[in-house]
Order: C-alpha cells, then sequence, then structure tokens
C-alpha cells in the first residue's frame, strides 16, 4: 500500500503537537509495511517569499497553486492508493481533494479542529467559546470579531475560503475524528456517520516512569484558552507548598505571567519551551499532569504523553479532554473553585491511578492498535473505489 501523508506544518516557533503527531503517524505507518510519500510544506516558508509571493500569499488557503502543481506531479509518478490529508492551511489548502480526485485518488482527512466551519479552527474567542459561524452561509462574525490572526482582511480570506471549500469538504471520502466531539463536529457539519471513524493520535512508547513522581506539570502553549490563568487562579487558592511544586513548561503570549508567578511562589517553578525529549523527563518527575483548557480542545498531545509515561491527568471537561482521560485521571469544570479541589483528589490519589494511566495507554493509544485501526480505513476506501 502506497500513501501520499500531506500536511502543512506549523511554524518552527510555535510548538506543535500535531507536528509531532504526523511526524510520529509516518514512521509508524512505514514500520507497519507502508510506503509512505510525506509531501510537507511548512508555515516557516513564508518568510524566504519573495515579495510576489508574498503578495499571491492570500490566496494560497483558497487555491494553493504551487502546491497543486507538485501534488499534481507526485500523483501522477507514484500512483499512490490514498491521499492522507491533515492541515491544508496556508500552504496546501482544501484544493488537495480536488487535485487527488482529478487523478483518480481517494481521499482520507484527520480533523484536527474545527477549521470547516470556524475559521482560527477553535470555537473559542475573545476567552470564551463561540460557534457563531456554525450554520452560516457565510460566516460573517469571523471577519467582524477579525478571529483569524486579528486582521478583518485575513479573516475575511480565511472566511472566503470556508465558504468556497464547504463543498469540497463534503467530497472526501472518509474523515478521522480525533474524538467524539470532532465526530459530532462533522455530524453536524453534515458528513455521514458512516464516513467518519473515530481514531485517536498515537504517540511513540517512551515507556512508564521507574520511580514515583511528585508534584504538578503543566505543559502546553501559554495562551489563554490553553488555561494557564485558571491554572494559576486554583493553585493560589492553596498555601504555598501545600500541593507540593507546579513545574510549568511551555512558551507563547502569557510567558510573563508564568514568570511572575514563579517568582511569587516558592512552589511553581517556570521551566520554559523544551523539546520533547524534556517533556517525557518533566513527566517522569511529576506525580500528575496538568491539561486545563477552556476551550474545545480536541486532542492535546501532553495527555498522551503523560498516560504513556504512567502519570494520571487533571483535566477539564472541555473537547476531547475527558475522552482521553477516562479512568485515569480526573475531570473537573474549568473553573477555579472546580481545578482547586482538584488538585487535592490528585494529589492524594496520582500514585494510586499510575498504573491505570499506563495501561490505558496500553489499551487504547499504543501506536500498534492505532496504526492498524488506520490501516483499516484506508482499506475501506481504496475498496470502495
Amino acid at each position: 500500500m502506497k500513501i501520499v501523508v500531506a500536511h502543512n506544518r506549523y511554524a518552527s516557533g510555535q510548538p506543535s503537537g500535531e507536528n509531532v503527531i504526523v511526524d510520529a503517524e509516518i514512521a509508524q505507518l512505514g514500520a507497519a509495511g507502508v510506503t509512505v510519500l510525506p509531501f510537507l510544506r511548512s508555515s516557516d516558508e513564508i518568510g524566504t517569499f519573495s515579495k510576489a509571493q508574498k503578495v499571491l500569499l492570500p490566496l494560497s488557503p483558497m487555491l494553493g497553486g504551487d502546491s497543486q502543481r507538485a501534488l499534481a506531479a507526485l500523483l501522477k509518478s507514484e500512483k499512490p492508493d490514498v491521499v492522507h490529508l491533515h492541515n491544508p492551511y496556508p500552504l496546501l489548502s482544501p484544493t488537495v481533494v480536488k487535485t487527488a480526485h482529478a487523478h483518480g485518488v481517494p481521499v482520507v482527512h484527520t480533523v484536527h479542529n474545527y477549521r470547516q466551519v470556524c475559521a482560527p479552527g477553535l470555537y473559542f474567542r475573545d476567552g470564551h467559546i463561540c460557534t457563531e459561524c456554525r450554520g452560516r452561509t457565510f460566516p460573517l462574525p469571523a471577519v467582524t470579531h477579525t478571529c483569524y490572526r486579528g486582521s478583518k482582511a485575513q479573516s475575511a480570506v480565511m472566511a472566503a475560503t470556508l465558504t468556497y471549500h464547504r463543498s469540497t469538504w463534503k467530497r472526501v471520502e472518509h474523515f478521522i475524528a480525533l474524538t467524539d466531539r470532532i465526530a459530532a463536529h462533522l455530524a453536524d457539519f453534515g458528513i455521514p456517520e458512516s464516513r467518519i471513524t473515530v481514531k485517536p493520535n498515537g504517540i511513540p512508547d517512551a515507556g512508564a516512569a521507574t520511580a514515583p513522581g511528585s508534584g504538578f506539570l503543566y505543559a502546553a502553549r501559554l495562551t489563554p484558552e490553553k488555561g494557564l490563568e485558571l491554572v494559576l487562579d486554583a493553585w493560589l487558592r492553596h498555601g504555598d507548598g501545600a500541593l507540593g511544586t507546579l513545574r510549568i513548561v511551555g512558551d507563547g503570549p502569557l510567558r510573563p505571567r508564568a514568570e511572575q508567578a514563579a517568582a511569587a511562589r516558592s512552589d511553581i517553578t517556570y521551566v520554559g519551551p523544551v523539546d520533547n525529549a524534556e517533556v517525557r523527563a518533566e513527566i517522569a518527575r511529576a506525580a500528575c499532569v496538568i491539561a486545563a483548557s477552556t476551550w474545545h480542545d480536541v486532542l492535546p498531545t501532553i495527555v498522551l504523553e503523560a498516560l504513556s509515561g504512567g502519570r494520571p491527568v487533571l483535566v477539564t471537561d472541555r473537547g476531547g479532554l475527558p475522552y482521553l482521560t477516562g479512568d485515569a485521571g480526573w475531570v473537573v469544570e474549568p473553573t477555579p473553585e472546580a481545578l482547586a479541589e482538584g488538585l487535592v483528589k490528585a494529589s492524594a490519589g496520582a500514585a494510586e491511578l499510575a498504573p491505570v494511566a499506563r495501561a490505558r495507554y496500553e489499551s487504547e493509544f499504543a501506536p500498534d492498535v492505532l496504526t492498524e485501526r488506520l490501516i483499516d480505513v484506508y482499506r475501506t476506501v481504496t475498496t470502495r473505489n
């Protein structure tokens, strides 16, 4: 079986679990005997564009001209069985679907966010969940609220892209929904249940930590929707040292807030941005990992990393977080009061749930389990065609 994996990589300066997942999936498919042809663009390329290319850049999300020509050449020469699309924006565009079909190749699309409907793909705006564009012929609120990169012009382009490609998405042969929340989003968008498979991402198994940990780890992009302020508000409701330590890993616009909290409390440490190997080391050091998203977070990789390391998780009840957690942690409402109470429970019960967390990873998220499920999807679409 020969598969083209198409993905627009997020900029290297922006930590991306999605990039990590795509890389891991390519490796896992290769290990399973699948021939993988990576078709990758990167947002880092934009900084090297000529003036002429930058003038045409706003059209990329809609048409992706250069990418489509390169993809067409690849499809013509390699004749793959399936094109597996991940993130199409901004340099690939959903036109990948049309290009694949023009060469008689079916498309599988892993849905990592809510971008079929929502311009930034988050269902989150100005500190709260927002679904104003759902069900609209043209997502005008996205333009009004400058939802895409804080720019009215760029929001207008993305809103037009969503409208233009609504029918394109409906032509995808099969969708992979990372969680039940994404499956519900696709059903609401009009995709039949028969064309949706719920299959979470898998990550390489680094093995469970060999020693018990202590304290809590919060590792995420330091952006409002990831819940740093919520975590700090809940933590500060307890005395200094009452819960052990809180280590904060990551970078982003809220970095000064993390640094300020670490300077004010002896039980808070701001570690900063680190690579994936160091994230794993931080997980092993902790007794429990916190994922406190206030938006409908799809599938934060840190939860999978925690379960793989045999660490239970304390999460909010948003998006795919309850689905991932199962019986391997605690699920609370995204309020300071609820999270503060959850911290107490997690502090007392983390050691007991450590083996449960590891068992959940092995049964639900191990690479061999999920890779076989993905290959089954490929078989389905090639048989159907």
